[in-house]
């Protein structure tokens, strides 16, 4: 019978923990990568000596902020899950010791 054993019940719970965090980490990850990225952009136009157009934080953000979603999107959620893997190993590694 699946689920029966305590393992079995402890990796179904792992599994739903890491969905959760990973869809949590990676709309944080979208947002801020995007925030970071336009910040370097209107560093690096701003050196460029491009005039953003009023009302707009620097000329071309949308690139700078897609990039950045993207990059965010990706790399805070594999970090989390990551560190979160190894400090599941390190527990289980206690739990047999």
């Amino acid at each position: 019978m699946a689920g029966s054993t305590p393992g079995a019940a402890d990796a179904e719970s792992h599994t739903a923990r890491n969905i959760g965090i990973g869809c949590f980490t990676t709309f944080l990850g979208i947002v801020s990568g995007a925030m970071i990225a336009v910040l370097i952009g209107k560093i690096v136009e701003g050196v460029k000596g491009c005039a953003a157009p009023e009302g707009l934080p620097a000329c071309n953000w949308w690139v700078y902020a897609g990039w950045g979603a993207v990059i965010g999107g990706l790399s805070l959620p594999t970090l989390v899950l990551l560190r979160l893997r190894r400090s599941d190993a390190r527990a289980e590694t206690s739990k047999r010791g």
